[in-house]
């Protein structure tokens, strides 16, 4: 079976008698550059606002003695468990991406550990900063890693698309787990629908574009034409990104790995559980209602690594199984400890290892400027 064609890094606008002019793949015709950053402005320090506010109410509500004092009485022994089962679940979904980007790039000549390397990175900048930043960030190593930003940034985003399309399997998984146990949703389950919705709206729109965008393309504006070339040079590199699904032999490996690294991180979530000591109420079923709960809330993450909203998530799941206000609170600190520390102990040596700074990734919207 033939490969598919590398993407090209330029469309030009093919209409006789008129100046042809390049697209850029990345940044496209117009980008409202400055503002988007009035609206990162406005909308992050209300995102930790509204965070802040969540904390300050549930801590009012709570006795903070038994807070710390749960704390204090974790098992470090688990505790390491679980950060060593977070760290084996990066390398999985590192295992996957590797296989999803050989399915949707020829020749493809990164190795696994610039792969791990990446992955790890962006659970670090979504660790840190907020906006689910992780995913543009380690889209970018890649694409620099093969030899240009403008070139192939959007078809390696798909191939982090396509994984998001796996990860609702897994949300399926553990939603049928926690359903069969307790109502945990019922009544509340806007959440979870959108969360599967949403990427599958957009695969819908991926396969529905082309179709639409040629009446735009035959527009006798040429700036509207020139945008509808460039958003359907987008929307099939996005689509190249799925080729994973379309090819077994990096498909079955992929969907593999990434199921096994979300098993993985549910051990983790119940292994904290214990290291808390929560006796009878630490059950794999109500560990798969946490891991739920808390990357439905994270769909669009205000704050980073969804502070506040992550801690609200688990104090709500735990209360449904009979767990105090107290002991609730110090797991999803615990819980996202775990998380932050695992992504600064695999995070920071892979920067190192990547030759980037911090600031490179905290402007990662603007990298187009200076991309190749």
């Amino acid at each position: 079976m033939a490969e598919p064609p590398s993407p090209t890094p330029t469309l030009v606008d093919p209409t006789p008698g008129e100046e042809s002019e390049p697209i850029s793949i990345v940044s496209g015709p117009g980008r409202p550059r400055t503002r988007w950053r009035w609206a990162r402005r406005l909308v992050f320090p209300l995102g930790f606002a509204v965070a802040a506010g969540l904390v300050v109410l549930a801590v009012s509500q709570l006795n903070l003695r038994s807070v710390g004092h749960t704390l204090a009485s974790a098992n470090v022994g688990w505790v390491i468990l679980a950060v060593a089962l977070m760290s084996a679940s990066l390398g999985l979904r590192a295992v996957s991406w590797d296989e999803t980007l050989k399915a949707a790039i020829p020749d493809f000549r990164v190795g696994f550990v610039a792969v791990l390397r990446a992955t790890v990175i962006g659970v670090l900048v979504s660790a840190l900063l907020p906006g689910r930043m992780g995913e543009p960030s380690r889209s970018l190593i890649i694409s620099r890693r093969l030899g240009s930003a403008r070139r192939f940034f959007t078809v390696v985003l798909g191939t982090v698309f396509s994984q998001t399309l796996i990860n609702l399997l897994a949300l399926i998984t553990l939603a049928a787990v926690t359903f069969t146990r307790v109502p945990l949703f019922h009544g509340r389950e806007g959440g979870l629908i959108a969360a599967v919705l949403v990427p599958l709206a957009i695969v819908a729109a991926a396969i529905g574009a082309p179709r639409a965008l040629r009446a735009f393309g035959r527009s006798r504006s040429g700036r509207l034409r020139r945008a509808a070339l460039w958003t359907s040079a987008q929307v099939a590199l996005v689509r190249q990104g799925l080729t994973v699904f379309a090819r077994p032999r990096h498909g079955l490996p992929a969907v593999s790995a990434q199921l096994l690294a979300w098993t993985l991180q549910w051990l983790a979530c119940y292994v904290v559980m214990l290291a808390l000591h929560f006796g009878s109420n630490a059950t794999l079923v109500s560990a798969a209602a946490v891991l739920l709960a808390v990357n439905v809330s994270a769909i669009l993450p205000a704050t980073p690594s969804n502070v506040g909203v992550f801690q609200a998530a688990c104090l709500v799941v735990l209360a449904a199984f009979g767990v105090g206000a107290g002991p609730s609170l110090a797991y999803g600190i615990l819980l996202q400890a775990v998380e932050v520390v695992t992504a600064v102990a695999m995070g920071i040596p892979s920067l190192l290892g990547e030759g980037m700074s911090w600031r490179e990734l905290s402007h990662i919207r603007e990298f187009d400027d200076g991309a190749d």
